[in-house]
């Protein structure tokens, strides 16, 4: 078996023996390139983002940037990461670290390589081309809306990156500011090669062993035997457990790049999606074939989050505030189960059991979330947070409607953060199917629906808020809807 290695800058470096333990951040600090940083260790500040090279397609590639903090380095064997360091140096500096300082972007410097990283996978992005009618002078000026630049730089790729000392105009501009790749940049030429295979990887240290199987089968097999092994894919949940709680366990199963678990296809009556796909990578496959899912993607914490997270690994958490169950929930998700027995399908409203449980076996794994078809025409997902992105719901409804001649058909909807599981709102359903979509019945309804769940009190909103705002959402779902008129 070949040792664990990994391609850092265009060198190839030995990863060691290093268990499940050792993020990606502490290897390559530990190695010297102290550029990227621990700020929060969460995945809430970007200072540690580096970039990763993916598939795009079966021939091609795509810088990727992601939270070193939170990911094992072992995950990365045989794989390609830059760093700030990797980008430029003195006197040859990339192009985002020259705009970001002469435009100001950069003061303590303490976020910067993260910043830079996650303007870079943005500027290489394939498809990112001028706006047709930039402005005069790319200082942003001209962005065609507030959120992307007139060099088609969506602000959105630098989420997940804080900065408290320059403020975010002069790093926008620095963003709004970058022109089109050279054809001879080296990391541009890069991306016209596949991107490197996943590895079987097998690494331990006194702590625990990771194992990267070839294929789904080996995985089951290891789960089988080890029940208690720590399913690791994007590990967004994962590694704020090991670096603020400091949990550790014996074994990990790297799962991410599991062809088996990555599955994607559009057929007559569902979709099916691979629990180990990134949320960007679904986001990106579907381009808005499923509105309420194209709703939740921009809210769903950061793009540099949404780069590594999972469907899998959201509902394998079985968290009552994660942001995909109430959509999955409306629209009425099927997941199928794997374990070396066989597979089997549960409906979703089925699933959760209990506060951070549910029916999944020990032995089981997600390997497909899959949505029924048609969808319904008329959905919303509204998520009531402290900030607008890159937060923890307070509260999250989304809802999926379909009216025939003025009365409600059908409609689902689903909730998050007011119970010990993702709920359905089966009083509140039950209130509007077959009745008028009239305001007087939406406010009945919403009656119901503020006496879903058993909302609490606690440091994110209170148990009064909770219920207000569950009384609001519908009847919010309903004004901008009052005809049925936002479709998919």
């Amino acid at each position: 078996m070949v040792e664990p290695q990994l391609v850092v800058n265009g060198r190839t470096r030995e990863l060691g023996e290093i268990g499940g333990h050792v993020t990606l951040l502490e290897w390559l600090r530990a190695d010297g390139l102290t550029g990227c940083k621990e700020g929060c260790a969460e995945g809430e500040c970007g200072a540690c983002a580096v970039l990763v090279a993916r598939p795009d397609g079966p021939d091609r590639a795509c810088w990727v940037a992601i939270n070193a903090c939170l990911v094992p380095a072992a995950a990365f064997d045989q794989q390609e990461v830059v760093t700030a360091e990797g980008l430029g140096r003195p006197g040859q500096l990339h192009p985002v670290q020259r705009e970001m300082a002469d435009r100001g972007g950069s003061q303590c410097g303490y976020c910067t390589p993260g910043f830079i990283c996650s303007m870079a996978a943005e500027y290489y992005r394939p498809g990112r081309r001028p706006a047709p009618a930039a402005g005069a002078a790319l200082n942003g000026s001209g962005a065609a809306d507030q959120e992307r630049g007139p060099n088609g730089f969506d602000l959105h790729a630098l989420s997940g990156n804080l900065c408290r000392c320059t403020g975010y105009r002069p790093i926008r501009d620095a963003a709004y500011a970058l022109g089109q790749p050279e054809v001879a940049d080296p990391l541009l030429a890069r991306l016209a090669e596949p991107a490197p295979a996943a590895a079987a990887t097998t690494t331990s240290d006194p702590q625990g062993r990771y194992v990267r199987p070839t294929d789904l089968a080996g995985a089951l097999e290891l789960l089988a035997v080890r029940p208690d092994a720590r399913l690791v894919a994007g590990s967004t949940d994962w590694g704020v457990e090991l670096n603020i709680r400091h949990a550790r366990a014996a074994l990990t199963i790297g799962i991410d790049r599991l062809e088996e678990l990555r599955e994607f296809t559009i057929g007559p009556d569902r979709i099916d999606l691979g629990a180990a796909l990134s949320l960007s990578e679904i986001e990106t496959r579907l381009a808005g074939r499923v509105p309420l899912l194209a709703d939740l993607f921009p809210q769903f914490a950061s793009r540099l989050i949404r780069n590594g997270a999972t469907l899998g690994g959201n509902l394998g958490t079985a968290s009552p505030i994660g942001d995909a169950p109430p959509v999955l929930l409306a629209l009425d998700a099927w997941l199928v189960l794997a374990s070396a027995e066989g597979e089997r399908e549960v409906l979703l409203a089925d699933y959760f059991t209990g506060y951070r449980q549910s029916i999944r076996r020990p032995d089981e794994l997600i390997k497909t979330v899959r949505i029924p078809l048609p969808l319904a025409p008329v959905t919303a997902f509204h998520k009531i947070a402290k900030r607008r992105f890159d937060d923890i719901s307070s509260v999250a409804v989304a809802y999926a409607l379909t009216l025939e001649e003025g009365r409600v058909a059908s409609i689902r909807i689903g909730l998050g953060g007011v119970a010990a599981t993702p709920v359905r709102a089966m009083a509140a359903e039950e209130a509007l199917k077959g009745r008028p979509w009239t305001r007087q019945t939406v406010a009945a309804a919403a009656g119901e629906l503020a006496r879903a769940g058993t909302p609490i009190g606690d440091h994110r909103a209170s148990e009064r808020y909770r219920i207000a705002m569950l009384r609001n959402s519908l009847l919010k779902f309903y004004a901008e809807n009052p005809g049925g008129g936002r479709t998919s």
